[in-house]
């Protein structure tokens, strides 16, 4: 059975503090809009042509990160000529990213930092790019998606010619998983995919938030199997009056869904098994769940 959700709350109401990583991650989602702000009242911005030069060395940066290099081995590992070689450590050396010893090149403190951080810049304009088919769909509330946790996400697109692409591929998980928590705008998956709907009454511990009017929708179509679902304590529903987007728990992954405001399909379907996407999702998912309501009694929800 899944587990009582209110033991993830804080006598507030609010769910509990996350990793270290995860909070960092988080605060730095917080603050990304003010950075320039606060660079300015620093006074001492970086100028954009050492920041152009920083980027242009991202792969000897990187190659040191993973260990000291001397020269050749240098030469050998980017496909580089000698000269460009002695250009590069030549510029690293200036900066003082670089330090010598035994022959080799290794990364100073200050050179192992930038190292990290232009990766880390590297991956989220990676993972920007490849999620703009999700972005695109949840521009309005995507300044609570927190993008790094998803660098390695599995994203599945509706196609012209397979526009249920993404919800095969959310109902394969959830046929993987034993247990589904999740909210949505609309329906998880479209009522006529009787083989969704047959996991979720009969195979799978289930809790979904839906808003209102698709919990009514959800018992016209299936009125005695949902209610017979809800009376085992198989099946959980309850609302709210606004969701941001599609948002799925499964044993071992999560998922974001975003769909169609015309169609009501689901045009992009993002899941990663990421720890760090997964204890997100599961903070944003408790959020949801503090703020939600569960059904009312049973002759309301048949009338």
């Amino acid at each position: 059975m899944i587990p009582d959700q209110d033991d993830r709350l804080e006598d507030d109401g609010r769910p509990p503090p996350g990793s270290p990583v995860f909070e960092a991650i988080l605060e730095n989602e917080r603050n990304r809009r003010y950075l320039g702000k606060r660079l300015d009242a620093a006074g001492d911005r970086i100028d954009t042509e050492l920041l152009g030069d920083i980027i242009r060395l991202e792969p000897i940066l990187e190659a040191l990160l993973e260990e000291p290099l001397d020269r050749r081995e240098i030469e050998q590992r980017l496909d580089v000529s000698r000269a460009t070689s002695h250009r590069y450590t030549q510029w690293l050396d200036e900066h003082e990213f670089v330090e010598k010893v035994d022959g080799r090149f290794q990364l100073t403190w200050r050179g192992e930092v930038v190292a990290e951080e232009v990766l880390r810049f590297e991956a989220n304009i990676r993972t920007a790019h490849r999620l703009t088919p999700l972005l695109d769909v949840i521009c309005e509330d995507h300044r609570e998606f927190v993008v790094e946790p998803f660098v390695d996400a599995t994203i599945t697109v509706a196609e012209p010619d397979d526009p249920y692409r993404p919800v095969e591929r959310f109902i394969a998980l959830v046929d993987e998983s034993e247990t589904f928590r999740g909210f949505n705008t609309t329906h998880m998956a479209p009522l006529v995919l009787g083989e969704f709907h047959q996991r979720v009454f009969d195979d799978t511990d289930t809790e979904i938030i839906y808003l209102p009017h698709i919990v009514e929708k959800l018992f016209e179509t299936y009125p005695e199997r949902a209610q017979e679902s809800i009376d085992r304590g198989h099946l959980t529903l309850r609302t709210r009056d606004e969701l941001p987007y599609g948002l799925a728990l499964f044993d071992e992954r999560v998922g974001i869904g975003g769909y169609d405001e015309t169609t009501g399909l689901m045009q992009v379907f993002v899941d990663t098994d990421s720890p760090i996407a997964c204890e997100w999702a599961e903070r944003v998912y408790t959020s949801v769940r503090a703020d939600s309501n569960p059904l009312d009694e049973k002759t309301d929800l048949t009338r």
